[in-house]
């Protein structure tokens, strides 16, 4: 049986009541997949769990959906926020895609001194993180905020969230070590642009209080691999990498 196509929506979302896919969606059900009326779907908002539902209709720029029943309730992603350098485009939309996969609730663009992308597009990168995760049987949609500088970044750090600096070289806490040793359950991972970040920046890091270093092992990664690394260490020491999702149809 093939896997029904799987919808972000911002509606509600209740037993029995209508929902109206985007101008975007539709054309992708019609269009794209040529779905017809009574096709299933898989319905998220971030909210109220994931639903099932039946295609009702179906136009150019019109889809309505009625919803059948709610498969999963609500639950929420770890609090893992990621602030990354952006890089060349490719690169860029691969941290997002993996990050989100990878169950990060927070995506933070970080302008560095070695930036390649200071005008970053949120709003593409935002549909990036949707389509992950649609893909990915989430039940939520990271945030991806505007881009903000890094001194901005540590000086409004919030109170009580771990803050952990990727390091490529020098001392640094292993990040299985960190991981285990932490005790908050909210936690940040930066990671910095291709060439790394300054040694001004690192400078300014490691004499902030707030920053701990941690290492990705010996050899130095690039910037997107940092990232998928540091995220898949942290869920797989103490986030939720042990939980695995029942079969679903």
């Amino acid at each position: 049986m093939a896997t029904a196509t799987r919808l972000f929506v911002a509606q509600d979302l209740t037993e029995g009541s209508p929902v109206q896919a985007t101008q975007d969606q539709a054309h992708y059900l019609g269009r794209v997949l040529r779905l017809t009326e009574g096709a299933r779907l898989i319905l998220f908002n971030g909210r109220d769990g994931e639903w099932s539902g039946e295609l009702t209709a179906i136009g150019k720029s019109k889809a309505d959906i009625t919803l059948l029943e709610r498969r999963r309730v609500q639950a929420a992603s770890p609090d893992v926020w990621l602030a990354f350098a952006p890089v060349k485009k490719t690169q860029t939309d691969f941290i997002v895609q993996k990050a989100t996969e990878l169950g990060v609730s927070r995506l933070i663009p970080l302008i560095t001194e070695r930036t390649q992308a200071e005008r970053v597009k949120t709003d593409r990168l935002q549909a990036t993180a949707v389509e992950a995760a649609e893909q990915s049987e989430r039940l939520d949609v990271p945030e991806v905020t505007e881009p903000v500088k890094l001194t901005d970044l540590i000086r409004d750090w919030p109170d009580g969230r771990a803050l952990f600096l990727c390091a490529e070289a020098g001392e640094a806490t292993p990040l299985a070590a960190a991981a285990s040793a932490e005790t908050r359950g909210s936690v940040a991972f930066v990671t910095g642009p291709e060439g790394g970040f300054s040694v001004a920046e690192l400078d300014f890091m490691r004499r902030s209080p707030l920053v701990q270093a941690v290492g990705l092992g010996p050899r130095i990664l690039r910037a997107e691999t940092a990232a998928v690394a540091a995220l898949a260490v942290w869920q797989a020491v103490v986030g939720d990498g042990s939980y695995r999702p029942e079969p679903r149809g």
